[in-house]
């Protein structure tokens, strides 16, 4: 699928951070929304073809919710939740930090506007990198060798609970992500971004907590190396 004759502002307001990619190349994707893509870039003397291609892998990202991961080798689903998870977080919540603090400078007037979300994400950000980077270099090497350790599990699934508080008073802040009446590209991306991360964020905890974290019954092999 071609986005090429799709207006900036559809595509912002349609695929989750595709405002990233508009942020890179300088694109403006809010009051000059309603350019397509290809006379966008051809103002910039930008490359169409390669932001089209860039937007195409991001729309193609998608859940696997339907994969049976059960009876997956451990250490296949901790090099998925790597990949999948941490690294698109990590991705995510910059940029929705971005979103989020133009949002509050333009519309901070308005009765909507989600007021002290921008700080709320810096926090859960500090909260979830403290907490990806020990499940890396601790916990997900121990898991993929064979070793469940009760401690540091019952810490991750602690945390867990605690990044399920933050994406409740995210969703407080956020009105419930429900955009008003006449809300601007920049406005409808960030809760387009807020909802593919919370749904992420949700999928994330459950794989681990209900899979990954129990011992199976029999071990499944060493570790190959993807999770150290």
């Amino acid at each position: 699928m071609s986005y090429l004759d799709q207006p900036l502002g559809t595509l912002a307001s349609q695929i989750p951070g595709a405002t990233a990619i508009f942020h890179k190349y300088k694109l403006d994707f809010c009051c000059g929304g309603k350019e397509s893509l290809s006379a966008a870039a051809a103002k910039r003397q930008l490359n169409a073809q390669q932001i089209d291609n860039e937007l195409a892998a991001l729309a193609a990202m998608k859940n696997t919710t339907d994969r049976n991961w059960q009876n997956a080798k451990t250490e296949e689903l901790a090099y998925f939740i790597l990949e999948r998870f941490h690294a698109r977080h990590r991705e995510q919540l910059p940029e929705l930090i971005r979103l989020a603090r133009r949002v509050e400078h333009v519309h901070g007037d308005h009765p909507e506007c989600p007021t002290g979300l921008a700080t709320h994400l810096e926090h859960m950000f500090q909260e979830l990198e403290s907490h990806m980077h020990k499940e890396e270099q601790i916990l997900f090497p121990m898991l993929c060798n064979g070793f469940f350790p009760a401690g540091p599990i019952s810490v991750m699934q602690e945390e867990h609970q605690q990044h399920g508080d933050a994406l409740e008073t995210m969703l407080q802040l956020a009105k419930d992500l429900v955009l008003p009446a006449g809300a601007c590209n920049t406005w409808s991306a960030l809760y387009l971004g807020l909802t593919e991360l919370k749904e992420d964020l949700m999928e994330h905890i459950l794989l681990e907590n209900e899979i990954l974290f129990v011992e199976p019954q029999q071990q499944k092999g060493q570790c190959c190396g993807s999770c150290q």
